[in-house]
């Protein structure tokens, strides 16, 4: 192939080494944004029907109170706790998660009501409590910061808003001498199992609680502290009701309030404070964030909070519904990881003890990093590379709390979910790109240790230990390869870890360890063993060695098979760190190139009993819906075609997001379906989080300013931009044309003016032929 300039970044293994960046002490966060109101752009709603699983409710950036609504109970669909579908809402819960494909959460719930206050005689068989209220999107408001709708039943309008650690509502009452509200401590989503409860009365217009239920996070706790702005009379719930089937008996407790007769329009506002710590550090969290009944004041902050954030990109277009579906997927991917710490820094650690930050430092949890590796995490060391190596020390605290690092860290419990160990992504990618505000050792210790099997010290429950450390990581270490008739989803495994001992090989390079840095260059060309030159897909080997039998890359049995919420089409593009090798693998650029295109060509079908519902957003074969396909539309700027690359993202942003309830094509994701639009929508996207180099796909828009920490800007400009015009014909960095579709984080953190000339037809790269990497 012919060799450029560039070509040295992508070699596996390579010394490149990148100056430190200089980052501004002084965070944007703390600048003021004039002029636009980039709120406006925003719109909670999409990714709320579908399966994109978000929710609409009020929530700061990364904030760790996230109240809302609640309009269902049990199914995939209630993961967030909302549903556009639904037409009744059961109450305003003050914590969920976002775009997940598991659930758990949905607690504190508090409920209006005007008169009879029912809360029945048995367990709910449906999606709906006895004191739910209908309600219409016609009378939803939904923005940043806030949320609003008319609750039917009681004639009350609900209004929310939060700051980081507590939120506050306000309810505006019909003329009545009935005003109450229901504080419903059992409820929570899809029915947890409540291991303790306790609601205190503090005076005549405060309570306080906890519970502690077992669900998706085995030992989940949350305290709570509401204040009142009326005093009210209390009925404490404590009993036990009989199942409405053959389950068994569920504890009950709910707290009945009744307020004084009000007027036409008269106001009850409620100050809610959270912590996973005690009741104190709810105390303090809503009286440090919230001292007074400003409703109007920390909605207005939320609003600013939410304006600093996305202000830090600004885009120039004229269609306003493209403009819309980008600053609300730039919306949700800030919303995740959450901050768990308490305003004193105390937060509750993996291995479940109380623990203390360090001066001003932040503890995080909801680390989804099977999905947000890929791009939400890359987006971050961008537009905050701090807040990102914050996240990574949060990590780093985790795998010594709990023994190793997270997969799926829930509210400091091991979730177990997922496969690879992507926290060595993280810090290898924040490493690399001259983010160094961590203990790269400690980061590299807990690296080694989460790639080897030992199940020795990790502090979860004995029967999760399979999930956090599964026996793939012995098979792998131990005979070179995962057995597929040893271990589930052994493919899908084995790739990933290839990709995060790429990862450790790196920072083994970085920090002089010889010796490990060879053996996991080695272990990163596993992928090879899988890959079937007869069938052209990567494929299951028994401990035989032996192909699985019978194989059709059309098949899913959900996390039951060789792959991982994918087939064989899919996982078998899965080597981000090495495409050179992959192509070489598949017969070289020609043939790697057509079998690119009978991915997106293939019959779209899905075969098997247990079909994973997490393969949607269909091109072909190419499932934009769920992650192990978000690269792969780059693959052809590695083999010389980028034209293709160009028309594909292309594709997938005008057909696969859109401003509408159902606009995701599959989970969100904690932001990673999001994040994959921000940088794609902007004209590029990494491929390879550690290795800094971003591929460039389609410019969407006609000017990008990305405003970078330290005062600088990057602007990406298309002229003759269009939707026909989606091709590019020139492309030029600083006035010096581009030998390729790739540039550096390294040029883009240094600032300046990325600019393409757009065409209605493929082109060659700069005139010139382009045989990729």
């Amino acid at each position: 192939m012919k060799s450029h300039p560039w070509r040295k970044i992508f070699r596996l293994g390579s010394r490149l080494t990148i100056a430190a960046l200089l980052i501004s002490a002084t965070s944007c966060s703390e600048r003021e944004t004039a002029g636009t109101d980039y709120t406006q752009f925003v719109n909670p709603l999409i990714g709320t029907g579908g399966h994109g699983h978000t929710f609409p409710g009020p929530v700061v950036p990364h904030g760790m109170v996230q109240p809302g609504p609640d309009t269902r109970l049990d199914g995939w669909d209630s993961c967030s706790g909302y549903y556009y579908n639904d037409s009744t809402i059961n109450g305003f819960s003050h914590n969920r998660l976002s775009g997940t494909g598991c659930c758990d959460y949905g607690d504190v719930l508090l409920m209006p009501t005007v008169g009879e206050q029912c809360i029945g005689t048995e367990e709910p068989t449906g999606q709906q409590m006895p004191y739910c209220s209908s309600f219409s999107h016609d009378d939803e408001v939904a923005v940043p910061g806030y949320y609003s709708v008319y609750l039917s039943r009681y004639g009350v309008r609900a209004e929310l808003t939060a700051t980081c650690r507590a939120a506050i509502h306000r309810y505006t009452y019909p003329a009545t001498s009935g005003a109450g509200m229901i504080l419903d401590l059992d409820y929570s989503l899809q029915r947890q199992t409540n291991r303790d409860m306790l609601i205190e009365q503090v005076n005549d217009s405060t309570l306080r609680g906890r519970k502690r239920t077992a669900y998706w996070a085995p030992d989940q706790p949350v305290c709570f502290y509401m204040v009142f702005s009326r005093p009210f009379t209390f009925r404490l719930v404590n009993d036990t009701l009989p199942p409405s089937s053959g389950a068994s008996p569920r504890p009950r407790m709910k707290a009945l309030l009744r307020f004084a007769p009000l007027a036409e329009g008269e106001q009850v506002m409620v100050k809610t404070g959270l912590s996973a710590v005690d009741m104190e550090g709810a105390r303090a969290n809503v009286e440090q964030e919230i001292p007074g009944w400003d409703f109007d004041g920390v909605r207005r902050a939320a609003a600013a909070a939410w304006n600093r954030e996305l202000s830090r990109i600004e885009v120039r277009t004229a269609d306003p519904v493209r403009r819309r579906v980008f600053y609300t997927g730039l919306y949700h991917a800030l919303i995740a990881p959450t901050v768990f710490s308490d305003v004193d820094g105390r937060y509750l650690g993996m291995d479940h003890h109380i623990r203390r930050t360090k001066e001003g430092e932040t503890y995080y949890t909801i680390f989804s990093l099977w999905d947000t590796f890929r791009a939400l995490h890359p987006l971050l060391t961008i537009l905050r590379p701090e807040l990102n190596a914050e996240m990574i020390r949060s990590l780093i605290a985790k795998s010594e709390e709990g023994g190793i690092y997270p997969k799926w860290d829930m509210a400091s419990n091991y979730t177990g979910t997922m496969i690879g160990y992507h926290a060595v992504s993280l810090v290898a990618d924040a490493w690399v790109k001259g983010c160094r505000s961590f203990d790269v050792r400690k980061a590299y210790r807990a690296a080694l240790r989460a790639a080897e099997y030992d199940t020795t010290g990790i502090r979860c429950p004995d029967w999760m230990i399979p999930y956090v450390m599964p026996r793939a990581r012995y098979w792998k270490n131990a005979v070179g390869y995962v057995p597929c008739d040893r271990d589930k989803e052994a493919v899908a495994k084995a790739l990933e870890y290839a990709y995060d001992d790429w990862c450790i090989a790196l920072l083994a390079r970085e920090l002089g360890d010889t010796a490990n840095a060879r053996r996991y260059e080695a272990f990163a060309q596993g992928y090879r063993t899988y890959y079937d030159p007869s069938t052209g897909f990567m494929r299951g080997l028994d401990s035989g060695g032996k192909w699985r039998e019978p194989f059709n890359p059309y098949a899913s049995d959900h996390r039951n098979d060789d792959y991982c919420e994918g087939n064989a089409w899919q996982w078998s593009w899965f080597v981000p760190h090495d495409p050179e090798g992959l192509m070489e693998l598949m017969g070289g650029r020609e043939r790697f190139v057509r079998r690119l295109d009978s991915l997106f060509t293939a019959d779209p079908r899905l075969e098997g009993d247990q079909v994973s519902a997490d393969i949607s957003g269909l091109i072909g074969q190419y499932a934009h819906g769920n992650e192990p396909s978000h690269h792969i539309t780059h693959l052809y700027n590695y083999a010389g075609v980028p034209w293709r690359t160009q028309e594909l993202v292309d594709q997938v942003l005008r057909t696969l997001y859109s401003d509408a309830p159902d606009g995701l094509s599959g989970n969100e994701d904690c932001g990673q379906m999001s994040a994959w639009y921000v940088m794609n929508a902007m004209g590029f996207y990494q491929v390879c989080p550690g290795r800094p180099v971003y591929s460039i796909g389609r410019p969407l828009f006609d000017e990008v300013t990305l405003r970078l920490e330290g005062g600088k800007t990057f602007v990406i400009r298309a002229k003759n931009n269009s939707e026909k015009n989606k091709y590019i014909r020139s492309a030029t960095l600083n006035g010096r044309p581009l030998e390729g579709p790739f540039f550096t984080h390294e040029e883009l953190m240094a600032g300046g003016v990325l600019e393409f000339v757009m065409s209605d037809r493929p082109e060659k790269w700069n005139g010139k032929e382009t045989e990729g990497v």
